[in-house]
């Protein structure tokens, strides 16, 4: 089996960094596309909040939150992907797990690989994690994050 589009989903944690060292590799020994994603939370659909707080305030921090998100993706493949062969960065909004799914679609990836915990660490497994592994098309290898190893 050959992997030509490999997707790393990533919630800039150091426990998503874990999984790193095996994109790495793999993308190295199957000169294939890293595809590094980051899905920005969806805040227009928040519960109201409290005080005045407007669509324009909204768009505000939607688009400083993809400013931010496209500053880390460019810091994260500059550090550690550039011994790839091709890395494209997407930056999504919405639900992580649909949109996970949605990039492995739309970019026809071949494999997954991501940490099973991400930001919200304190859960068993991820459900981020769970979700991906229960509706992708394609395998996804999850790197635990007891795992002791240094991108």
């Amino acid at each position: 089996m050959e992997f030509k589009r490999i997707l790393w989903p990533t919630d800039f944690s150091p426990n998503a960094e874990k999984a790193l060292p095996y994109v790495e590799s793999l993308t190295q020994q199957y000169n294939a596309e890293i595809h590094v994603l980051y899905v920005i939370q969806d805040i227009a659909h928040h519960e109201s909040w409290y005080g005045e707080f407007g669509k324009g305030h909204i768009d505000e921090l939607m688009e400083w939150a993809d400013k931010s998100a496209k500053k880390r993706l460019d810091q994260i493949c500059n550090k550690y992907l550039n011994e790839c062969p091709l890395y494209i960065k997407h930056i999504a909004t919405g639900d992580p797990a649909d949109e996970i799914i949605k990039v492995i679609e739309s970019e026809d990836i071949d494999l997954v690989v991501m940490a099973s915990h991400g930001q919200k660490g304190n859960f068993n497994f991820g459900s981020v994690t769970d979700k991906v592994i229960k509706n992708s098309k394609v395998p996804v290898t999850t790197i635990p994050i007891a795992l002791n190893v240094t991108a």
